[in-house]
């Protein structure tokens, strides 16, 4: 009955922990502003396809054992939060096998990649690594 408690305890505020950065959230831009450029997009590729293909799939379509990072899925997941929280994701979690192993910059990358293939527009200015800067954009749906 403890261990029941204390799981449901550390659910609980690791499930509080996303929603309270939410309500937080006072982006100043949406992906929908062009985030980043398509040469970034391109390096993300490159740095999806060796350290993130292998859980969600080539194609990002996600895989029995990860999510989408496309479609109706990525965005009922990560509408409402900040290019920040989806970075945060990447930079500490994963790859799942080596968490934290990608430089910022690589991450950066990769959250390029994933927007571009959630068909939100490129940029004329590369998606920053800094966690302040991607506060200030926020994840929309597209119209």
């Amino acid at each position: 009955m403890k261990v029941t408690v204390a799981v449901l305890a550390i659910v609980g505020v690791s499930t509080a922990i996303p929603v309270h950065s939410v309500l937080r959230a006072q982006a100043s831009h949406t992906v929908l502003e062009g985030a980043f450029t398509e040469e970034q997009a391109k390096r993300g590729e490159t740095v999806y396809s060796t350290s993130c293909a292998s859980c969600h799939g080539p194609a990002l379509a996600g895989t029995e054992m990860a999510p989408p990072l496309t479609g109706k899925s990525f965005l009922d997941n990560w509408t409402d939060t900040t290019v920040n929280d989806l970075f945060q994701k990447i930079s500490v979690a994963m790859p799942a096998d080596d968490p934290g192993s990608l430089k910022k910059e690589q991450s950066a990358d990769v959250v390029a990649f994933i927007l571009g293939n959630n068909k939100f527009p490129a940029g004329k200015t590369e998606l920053a690594s800094d966690s302040e800067a991607l506060k200030q954009i926020k994840v929309v749906a597209p119209k």
